[in-house]
């Protein structure tokens, strides 16, 4: 895992104008392949979830159970805290009055405390063929406004199409996407729910959904990190 490339000024400044950033080669290719092979490990996780039931898209998702495999647990709690300072900016300009701790550990104590223990990080595998429909990953009362995915296959290699799609819908305007090929290792990170735009009369909630374009041609993983616990 390298962690030293991620410069803390330039991640800041691209949540803040477009609600993402990408993180190039974070994950090194054989920590990726190390992700997809417990995907095949049922031990590893707590539920397994097709999409074409629930009207999700096509392709299945599981997510792990506690604890999770070091890598795992060591990149969510490395993550948390370059991006926990974007993620009050944004309450206080927006005026929730929510303030998250400095420390991944204490935010999960406040999920516990709202009766969120279950582990949220996933991983999803995509055949031909396979999408997931536009949405967001909220899963109770206390969520972090911002989440990442890894990509562990080789884009153009592995598999072709599969590109991840952010959608942000301003107020009484259309929707914007912007559409998304990152590379091996690589982890984007983006908008949970909403995030704030300034405009002549203050800030203001822009909506964002995600999701993934059919993949064309071969197999897909990636590995969602999201940072709130579930019930």
């Amino acid at each position: 895992m390298n962690l030293e490339t991620i410069h803390t000024d330039a991640l800041t400044a691209s949540l803040n104008a477009g609600g993402f950033a990408l993180l190039n080669r974070i994950l090194s290719p054989s920590e990726c392949e190390a992700v997809v092979g417990m995907y095949d490990e049922p031990a590893r996780f707590r539920k397994t979830i097709s999409m074409e039931r629930y009207r999700f898209g096509l392709g299945e998702y599981k997510y792990l159970n506690y604890p999770l495999p070091d890598l795992l647990q060591n990149l969510r709690e490395a993550l948390y805290p370059r991006i926990v300072p974007v993620a009050n900016h944004w309450m206080q300009v927006l005026n929730t009055g929510i303030t998250y701790p400095e420390n991944h550990a204490d935010f999960l104590e406040d999920c516990r405390a709202q009766g969120q223990t279950l582990a949220t990080p996933l991983i999803l595998r995509y055949g031909e063929g396979g999408f997931n429909t536009l949405h967001q990953d909220l899963y109770g009362d206390v969520y972090f406004p911002l989440q990442a995915v890894v990509f562990l296959n080789r884009a153009g290699v592995d598999y072709t199409g599969g590109e991840f799609v952010l959608t942000e819908q301003i107020p009484r305007a259309q929707s914007k996407a912007v559409v998304l090929n990152p590379g091996q290792g690589d982890v984007l990170i983006f908008t949970t729910q909403y995030r704030p735009q300034k405009g002549t009369r203050g800030y203001y909630r822009v909506a964002m959904k995600h999701g993934v374009s059919p993949v064309r041609s071969g197999r897909r993983h990636t590995l969602g990190i999201i940072f709130h616990d579930a019930k």
